[in-house]
């Protein structure tokens, strides 16, 4: 399993969520998202099941931003592989 993470292209208002997309070896398995200040965060399966604050904080999950690629961290991955078919 190679877990990745983009940002999803859509235009966003200053205090909306951010939003990305969570793909398994380029298969797409799931939406995440944050708010803007990074407080509350969750994630939607494919399958439709939903979680919030998978792994502990945003930070606890997503790694880089700014000048640094988007990753997922290694708690982030071990939760995808426990969750995922």
């Amino acid at each position: 399993m190679s877990f990745t993470i983009e940002q999803t292209k859509e235009k966003r208002e200053s205090f909306d969520c951010y939003t990305y997309r969570i793909y398994d070896d380029g298969r797409f398995v799931a939406h995440y998202w944050h708010d803007y200040r990074g407080d509350e965060h969750g994630i939607e399966f494919v399958d439709g099941s939903k979680e919030s604050w998978p792994v502990g904080r945003m930070t606890d999950f997503i790694q880089g931003g700014g000048p640094q690629p988007l990753s997922l961290s290694q708690r982030a991955m071990d939760y995808l592989k426990q969750k995922t078919p």
